[in-house]
């Protein structure tokens, strides 16, 4: 369509009649084969192969490195004599691309699709809006460049920038989240790529539709329904954090309900307390009516639930109290919640205090009153012997202790999380976002982030550091780096979505 003017692409991706809660899905699994991606349900994907590798972007923005940003894959077999090492580095062709997070070309949406093959990683750049495909099934443990979109191709037919977050579709497309329009006003639309050329086929949302902010997203056809999240508008978080802009109501407090089939939003909840929700998420289950998002400034968690009547609702589950503090940019310290993952079987919830410096794991068997079951401290703001002073803490009798690992001082706090299929690991990266890395843990940006693994009690709940494990991107070959999302080659509890 030569590139020019918004292109909107609108097709209804299921049947009608189809992906009502009692559609059988394990099914598909039998009939099918020779399957396609991933796993026929959630509970199948708990007995998939322990990861042997992860994959993970690698930022140079903001830390005085003038060089391309990076996937990162490293080994994470303990069997391999590079266990816990960096084993190769694909940069990208341009600077400053602020990669950020990841999605594949296909995962267990088509799961019931014997033609489709999870072999591309998609990787949207938050700050450039380039969208690089990187080639993992060719040689898993050295990827390639597959393709770059370039912006002004997401700019001229979808009128999107500032690229988050990418899911699959059972469409065979691959959809990303914008935060905002070319000149950084906020804008939460979505892009579709076509998932086999990867080329720009328009909005996934109806003309003149998008949200007024946009972040995260997830969907559950069978309710048909998607509920995206509201960070900021590109021009206000872009360069780092400022107090005044969240007394000037400049961040995000709303989830955006859309109709998963026409394409449109039909329902905006307001978070009471719920300042910037960031990642979201349904139950694994597909039958599932109800989420979780984190809301990092407010430092609670909601949960979000159908009503009877089909609308949506939302309510807090979880409030992590801010800390009384001296010597820090404000009065009082929020916990930050930046990351949260849900164990596949729909068990456990977890999430992470970037600055308060905490990793935790709660009960969610019964979702309406989640149970604290395990807590690891992992560096953060308020370690002992650092700048910060706690005055007064709802929770804590004393400042934690400063974290080391094989001789190395953590910088940060724990930031991105991703859980083993089985439960019973997880993995934790310290970097944010680099502008605000930067402005909150400049030590950060002088030491590099690290990643390290938590083992996980699934009995009785708990965490606990496996001292062999670290990863430490201070030592990267051209400087400190800053270490982002994790991704296994065959998906994991935040890539894939069932139907």
């Amino acid at each position: 369509m030569g590139g020019l003017g918004v292109q909107h692409v609108r097709r209804s991706l299921r049947p009608p009649g189809v992906g009502q809660p009692t559609s059988p899905i394990v099914s598909t699994a039998t009939k099918c084969g020779k399957c396609g991606p991933g796993y026929p349900s959630p509970l199948e994907a708990m007995k998939g192969p322990r990861e042997e590798l992860v994959y993970l972007p690698c930022i140079y923005r903001n830390t005085g490195t003038e060089a391309p940003d990076y996937l990162a894959t490293v080994d994470v077999n303990p069997k391999s004599p590079q266990y816990s090492q960096v084993i190769h580095r694909l940069p990208m062709p341009n600077l400053k691309d602020e990669l950020h997070h990841s999605g594949w070309n296909t995962c267990s949406s088509c799961f019931g699709d014997s033609t489709k093959s999870r072999t591309k990683l998609v990787l949207p750049s938050l700050i450039s809006s380039r969208v690089y495909v990187v080639d993992v099934a060719t040689e898993p443990r050295a990827p390639k460049l597959h393709k770059v979109v370039e912006p002004k191709e997401i700019h001229a037919k979808c009128d999107l920038s500032y690229l988050h977050t990418s899911h699959c579709l059972a469409s065979g497309e691959v959809m990303i989240s914008a935060l905002g329009d070319p000149k950084g006003n906020g804008k939460g639309g979505f892009v579709l790529l076509d998932g086999e050329t990867f080329e720009v086929k328009g909005t996934w949302e109806q003309p003149g539709g998008a949200a007024p902010m946009g972040y995260d997203f997830w969907y559950q056809p069978r309710h048909n329904v998607m509920i995206s999240t509201e960070w900021a508008a590109p021009n206000v978080l872009r360069d780092g954090f400022n107090p005044a802009d969240v007394e000037a109501g400049l961040y995000g407090q709303h989830l955006h309900v859309w109709d998963w089939q026409r394409h449109e939003k039909v329902q905006t909840l307001t978070l009471q307390d719920g300042l910037i929700p960031l990642e979201i998420r349904f139950l694994h289950n597909p039958a599932a009516d109800q989420g979780f998002v984190g809301c990092a400034l407010g430092s609670n968690i909601q949960r979000f639930y159908k009503n009877q009547g089909g609308t949506w609702s939302v309510e807090k589950v979880i409030q992590v109290p801010p800390k009384k503090v001296k010597g820090w940019i404000l009065p009082e310290m929020p916990s930050l919640i930046t990351d949260i993952l849900l164990s596949l079987d729909d068990r456990f919830l977890y999430f992470s205090n970037w600055l308060h410096g905490d990793l935790r794991q709660y009960d969610i068997s019964d979702p309406k009153r989640p149970r604290l079951v395990g807590q690891i401290f992992l560096g953060g703001s308020i370690v002992k012997g650092g700048p910060v002073q706690v005055l007064e803490d709802q929770e804590l009798k004393c400042q934690p202790e400063p974290l080391v690992v094989k001789g190395k001082r953590v910088a940060g706090g724990p930031q991105m999380i991703q859980l083993s299929l089985d439960g019973t690991r997880l993995y934790v990266t310290t970097s944010l976002y680099s502008a605000w890395d930067k402005q909150f843990y400049p030590d950060l940006i002088r030491e590099g982030s690290v990643m390290l693994q938590i083992d996980v009690d699934t009995v009785r709940g708990g965490l606990k550091l496996n001292p062999n494990f670290l990863v430490d991107f201070g030592k990267e070959p051209l400087g400190p780096a800053l270490a982002h999302e994790l991704r296994y080659p065959g998906g994991d509890c935040s890539s894939d979505i069932w139907l």
